[in-house]
């Protein structure tokens, strides 16, 4: 998108669950990358890194799930990989050419860190592997460059992650995010529209349209603003959070939570108040969180259980953003509901 705009397509997924699951994976990454604005031969390539990151799952890995989508920063296409275990002891063997404890070729890791733009694994024995392959169009900034989407500073690919999920057996997400960056600013959206389906997927579509068009008012007009927009709706929880150096801001109605981590001491979480935009909004209130530049804030709907930050594992913990949404879908997601998590480091 434009002028450093950025908003939401939902993730498509694959469970690797069965050997023909990784055909599967290729021929949605190739189709999805398309639909990404990859032309010439990118398809095929984003098509062989879902494949390897696939069979890696197939052949290694259990309760693996390969997660296809837009570029959370920009133009491109990105594969997410993540399972529960047993992880990978020997992490950098596995990503050298001819390394395999399978007596195939051994080219998988580390065809995928050549052929993508931007390449991010980690894993942990026994919590298991999360990996993010982001491809770009040819001409286009580097997926996890210095560099915002647009030339603008500010939002680098390696300090944002974002995952997007219908409710299992619903074609609409009702959930939804968006995310406008300037230099030295970012302003983050997260909207979760009430129930699931169309008419949910109708009003956060709403919200995020208000959040896109004025991304530089104060967080209590853009909420009030959006109040106003959904009253002919159902109604929405939403959680607007603006960065700057240093801090957080913070402004939410409704089941839209904010946790920031810290590898030192426990996480700090942010509640939302209660209410519904578009039905009864009590009065806008901002809270303001130190955030430093190599912190994550991670913002999410219910759709991500919140317990998880209660206690998260100190491979969570330590996940960088474009792991951490993945890894919480996977792990703490509530199927029967939309689920979104937009993961933002803080700004130097």
């Amino acid at each position: 998108m434009s002028g450093g705009e950025l908003g939401t397509v939902p993730t498509a997924q694959v469970r690797i669950d069965h050997h023909s699951a990784v055909h599967l994976a290729a021929e949605l990454a190739r189709r999805t990358a398309r639909q990404c604005g990859l032309d010439g031969s990118l398809p095929d390539q984003a098509a062989a890194v879902a494949s390897e990151l696939a069979s890696n799952l197939d052949k290694h890995a259990g309760d693996g799930v390969v997660y296809l989508q837009p570029l959370p920063t920009g133009e491109g296409f990105e594969v997410l990989a993540v399972d529960r275990g047993p992880g990978m002891g020997e992490l950098q063997r596995c990503l050298a050419d001819g390394y395999t404890t399978t007596n195939t070729l051994g080219t998988g890791l580390g065809a995928v860190s050549r052929v993508a733009d931007a390449f991010v694994i980690r894993t942990r024995v026994p919590d298991g592997t999360v990996a993010s392959a982001r491809l770009t169009p040819r001409g286009g900034s580097p997926a996890g460059g210095p560099a915002g989407p647009s030339g603008r500073d500010g939002l680098p690919g390696h300090r944002v992650g974002a995952i997007c999920l219908p409710a299992e057996g619903e074609e609409h997400c009702g959930d939804g995010w968006s995310l406008h960056a300037t230099a030295g600013q970012v302003t983050a959206a997260v909207v979760d529209g009430l129930g699931h389906g169309e008419a949910a997927a109708r009003a956060a579509r709403l919200a995020l349209r208000i959040a896109r068009e004025a991304p530089d008012s104060a967080l209590p007009a853009l909420m009030s603003e959006m109040h106003r927009a959904l009253r002919h709706t159902r109604g929405a929880a939403v959680g607007l959070v603006r960065l700057e150096p240093g801090r957080l801001h913070f402004c939410g109605v409704g089941n839209v939570r904010v946790c920031v981590l810290h590898h030192d001491r426990p996480p700090r979480r942010i509640e939302s108040r209660p209410g519904i935009v578009g039905w009864n909004l009590p009065t806008p209130h901002v809270r303001t969180e130190p955030l430093e530049a190599d912190r994550l804030a991670v913002v999410h709907s219910d759709g991500i259980q919140a317990r998880w930050s209660h206690d998260p594992s100190r491979f969570l913990s330590h996940l960088p953003a474009p792991l951490l949404p993945a890894a919480l879908a996977h792990r703490h997601r509530r199927l029967r509901d939309d689920a979104t998590a937009l993961a933002l480091t803080g700004l130097r």
